[in-house]
């Protein structure tokens, strides 16, 4: 009938303020955000729904149980945020990020003020771009200055040299790899460099 048969310490502490959260209360009075009756009776699934409770912001899951009712699971996202910001600032510490911007850019000739324009329009959009031209003309400081002017600019800028990149390590380097993978991984594994530049831009 949509009550709580049983809870555990850690999701009474998320609604220990006013008390209700214990067995026998109805689940949709703790998280009226979501309709519980289509979970209980319907069979609806939720996966990841953010619920605000109280000042924190959780990712919810429901998931109904074959006759059984259904199992309601918390994260705290508020929490995964903090630690999401603390892992960008050591990543802007080990220098993923953009250094330059447009204004860094001089050049007065026409074909390359209409280059820089090209680039500035391009960095409003969510998008795939290739820049190519010879070898010192500049081509990460556009990359560079179109990160920071786009909207990932809060976000790592990693930029990667294939050519430097061995072709037996290249899926590690990119990818990266868990503990005990290969011979020679290092202890805890490592993040690959499209993790790291998660939200962010990859040249």
């Amino acid at each position: 009938d949509g009550r709580v048969t049983a809870i555990n310490k850690y999701a009474r502490t998320i609604f220990a303020a006013d008390g209700r959260a214990s067995e026998g209360v109805l689940i949709s009075s703790l998280i009226p955000q979501l309709d519980m009756a289509a979970a209980v009776s319907g069979g609806k699934k939720y996966l990841g729904e953010l619920v605000k409770i109280r000042d924190r912001t959780y990712a919810v899951n429901c998931v109904p149980l074959s006759g059984a009712g259904v199992v309601v699971t918390f994260s705290n996202i508020t929490r995964i945020q903090e630690l999401e910001a603390q892992i960008r600032a050591k990543l802007h510490s080990k220098g993923l990020v953009a250094k330059y911007a447009f204004r860094d850019i001089i050049g007065k000739d026409p074909c390359f003020a209409e280059a820089v324009r090209v680039a500035e329009k391009f960095s409003k959009v969510d998008s795939n771009i290739l820049i190519y031209g010879e070898t010192g003309t500049g081509k990460e400081l556009f990359a560079q200055s179109i990160h920071t002017a786009s909207e990932r600019r809060a976000h790592p800028f990693v930029a990667i040299n294939c050519a430097a990149l061995a072709e037996d390590l290249l899926e590690s380097e990119l990818f990266g790899y868990v503990e005990g993978a290969c011979t020679g991984a290092s202890k805890g594994g490592k993040a690959g460099l499209f993790e790291l530049a998660h939200k962010g831009t990859v040249f």
